[in-house]
């Protein structure tokens, strides 16, 4: 028993055996295995807890869901902060060695660590003005996809192939975004056809407005439009001009629905769709030395 307690005497001893001293505060294994512990399980609490909300919203009805995922996602960076230094300084160490750590960050930032920091700022800006949010339909650069997750650090954006693309948020900031579903999920699309110069225009706008009907892909309000666009080289040109929201995500698809549907109808009514023309004019040569 006394070997024991002999042992129990000298371990506590060595845990408290300071290492080193920051600030005013002595650094021993025993405070560090006990922050290590309160940390940690502070950290799967808050952690376990933002996770538990944000899955949550996805089966609640009636509520704004990208609102409510801000608030949650900031709310979680306030308190992870706020906790981490409170942990810290009730556990006696002395937070005025922060303040050279700061400034060492600082240096980091401004070094190495420069676009980290602009991402997360940048996070922090789009959760805040909610420029995107999750299920989105968007360009930024050459890539295009919906939204699927929105972090501190980055934005993962899901193409049509089904490819997972990591965008940094900064990205986000400093080009230019489009957003086909800021204002709604309702998109408009246009296709352009040329017919012949001899096509009755009227028949021809009778047909488009057929093709666009008999679409089920294409909303009829707003409803369709037909416009006359111009006089080309070979042709009168049209535009037709729909909305859908099935294929907010897939416009390629429904152009070439219309495309096939249009190139039918226009076959079977004796619409033209003419080819390039031009006229070629041969001059010979000989004629004209001898008028010289």
């Amino acid at each position: 028993m006394d070997n024991f307690s002999d042992f129990t005497a000298a371990l506590w001893i060595g845990l408290n055996y300071p290492l080193i001293t920051l600030g005013k505060t002595p650094i021993t294994l025993w405070f560090m295995l006990l922050n290590f512990v309160v940390l940690m399980v502070f950290l799967v609490v808050i952690t376990k807890t933002r996770n538990w909300l944000l899955v949550s919203l996805n089966n609640r009805k009636g509520i704004n869901v990208s609102n409510w995922r801000a608030s949650i996602t900031i709310s979680y960076y306030v308190i992870l902060v706020l906790g981490l230094m409170g942990i810290l300084q009730t556990t006696g160490l002395d937070l005025s060695f922060f303040t050279i750590l700061t400034g060492a960050i600082g240096i980091g930032i401004g070094f190495g660590m420069q676009m980290i920091f602009s991402n997360f700022i940048s996070g922090i800006i789009i959760l805040v003005e909610k420029p995107l949010k999750l299920g989105d339909r968007i360009e930024v650069g050459n890539i295009s996809g919906n939204v699927q997750r929105i972090s501190a650090r980055a934005t993962t954006i899901v193409t049509n192939d089904n490819v997972s693309i990591i965008v940094p948020n900064s990205d986000f900031i400093s080009k230019q975004v489009i957003n086909w579903s800021h204002s709604g999920n309702n998109v408009r699309i246009s296709i352009s056809m040329n017919v012949a110069y001899d096509s009755d225009p009227d028949l021809v706008e009778k047909l488009l407005f057929e093709v666009a009907d008999n679409e089920p892909g294409v909303l009829k309000i707003p409803k369709p439009k037909v416009r006359l666009t111009g006089f080309g080289e070979n042709g009168l040109e049209f535009s037709l001009l729909v909305w859908t929201t099935d294929f907010s995500d897939t416009k390629g698809a429904l152009r070439s629905l219309l495309n096939f549907s249009v190139l039918k109808s226009f076959r079977a009514a004796g619409i033209r769709m003419p080819y390039p023309q031009r006229d070629l004019h041969i001059i010979d040569e000989r004629n004209t030395l001898k008028d010289a």
